[in-house]
Parts: structure tokens; C-alpha cells; sequence
């Protein structure tokens, strides 16, 4: 037998208010499933996805507000060198990068690494206006950086062109790995005037050269690939 908790009126068993002065009934027996009732509403919100052409603006107005700002700066301020170009230099590195991935999406991935390679020369240039020569930007870090330019663009085709895995990943590095501090060392001997010959790049190469046939062979055993990648989550 259950009574109003208003008025004391004796209720029915299945009443859900009172008769008289129509106050609810609630069973004892619910109030654990009412305290358990979330106070947030069920239907979860969504922020709405920022545009990309809102982004590409804000990144345009961010950095050219940074490029004027260090050049005024530096022109009406701080004048004893031209170390606003560093950081519009920066800026432009920023820029480039950030157009597949903020402006263009669809622009081409060899595209995209060229103008990459192109930025950093670029910028690589701009620090010759506070240097006393400029040699070292024509005979060393234009050909370091075309070098790396071309070998990251070799990369990117045999990813492309070839069935990728975690292995044939990691035999591209190791191969371009060798073959680039090759490179760099012999392009530093021939700006330094020294005899072209190997030292410390004939030791990384050696590794890799180890690791390259390690890989080699195990991506030619079908049984020994299968149980690297089982080991190693590959």
C-alpha cells in the first residue's frame, strides 16, 4: 500500500499521479535509475570543419604579417645586417611546404618535392647577403641541396612504383642513405680542394651497404619475410 507524499491520500498500485492533488507517483524502486540518468543530453555535438581556403588565408596573413613585421624592423631599426631575410626566408620554407597539405591537395608529389628543394636554395641564397662570398652557395650548398632534392624525388617513384611494405621501405632508405653521404662528402672535398676519396662516408656506406643485403635477402625468402613480419609487426 503506498500514500501521497503530498497530501496522504491512500494510492492504487497502479496509479502514476495522485487523484486528488495530481502529484506524480515515483516507485522507491526507480529512484536508482533516475540518479543514473546522465544531466548532458545524449546527441553529441560537432564542431564544424575549418574550410580550407580560411586556413590557407590565416597561414597566408600569419606569415606575411611576420615577413613585413622583421623587415620593417630591420629597416628602420635594427639596420647593422639584413637578418630579416632569415626569417622571411623561414616564412617561404613554411609556405611551400605547407601547399599540399593546406592550398593544393591535389598538386602532384614530385611537384611538390620540387618546389621544396627550390625553397630551401632559395633560402640558402637570401644568407648570402649577410656573407663576404658567396662561393660556398654555388659550389656546396646548391649541389648538397639538389643532390638531396633528386634522391628524395627517386624516393617518392619507388614508393610509387613498386609494392610498398615496411622492408622495401627501409631497403629505399638505407640505399639513398649510403649514396647520399657519398655524395655529400665528395662534394665537400671538391669545395675544400681535397682529394676525391672516401673516409667517414666509406663507413656508412658500409652499414648500409650490410643492411641492404640483409633486407635483399629476406624479401627474397618468402618464409623468412613472413616470419620477420610476424616478429616484428611489420
Amino acid at each position: 500500500m503506498s500514500y501521497c507524499v503530498n497530501c496522504g491520500v491512500e494510492l492504487e498500485s497502479s496509479l502514476t499521479e495522485c487523484p486528488l492533488c495530481n502529484t506524480p507517483v515515483i516507485n522507491p524502486k526507480e529512484l536508482y535509475n533516475l540518479k543514473q540518468t546522465s544531466p548532458y543530453p545524449q546527441k553529441k555535438g560537432q564542431v564544424d570543419v575549418v574550410k580550407r581556403t580560411d586556413l590557407t588565408i590565416l597561414l597566408c596573413i600569419v606569415l606575411i604579417a611576420t615577413s613585413l613585421s622583421c623587415l620593417a624592423l630591420n629597416l628602420f631599426v635594427f639596420y647593422q645586417s639584413l637578418w630579416s631575410l632569415f626569417i622571411i626566408g623561414a616564412c617561404l620554407i613554411i609556405f611551400v611546404f605547407a601547399i599540399p597539405a593546406v592550398v593544393y591537395t591535389r598538386l602532384p608529389i614530385y611537384i611538390s618535392l620540387l618546389f621544396d628543394g627550390v625553397a630551401v636554395g632559395v633560402y640558402l641564397y637570401m644568407i648570402t647577403f649577410n656573407t663576404k662570398e658567396d662561393e660556398w652557395f654555388l659550389h656546396l650548398a646548391l649541389p648538397i641541396v639538389a643532390l638531396v632534392t633528386i634522391l628524395v624525388e627517386i624516393f617518392a617513384l619507388l614508393l610509387r612504383s613498386f609494392p610498398v611494405s615496411s622492408l622495401t621501405t627501409a631497403l629505399y632508405f638505407f640505399l639513398e642513405t649510403g649514396v647520399l653521404c657519398v655524395g655529400i662528402e665528395l662534394l665537400i672535398r671538391h669545395y675544400l680542394g681535397s682529394p676525391l676519396r672516401l673516409v667517414w662516408s666509406a663507413v656508412v656506406l658500409t652499414v648500409c651497404c650490410v643492411i641492404v643485403v640483409v633486407l635483399l635477402t629476406t624479401l627474397s625468402r618468402r618464409r623468412l619475410r613472413d616470419a620477420v613480419r610476424r616478429r616484428l609487426h611489420f
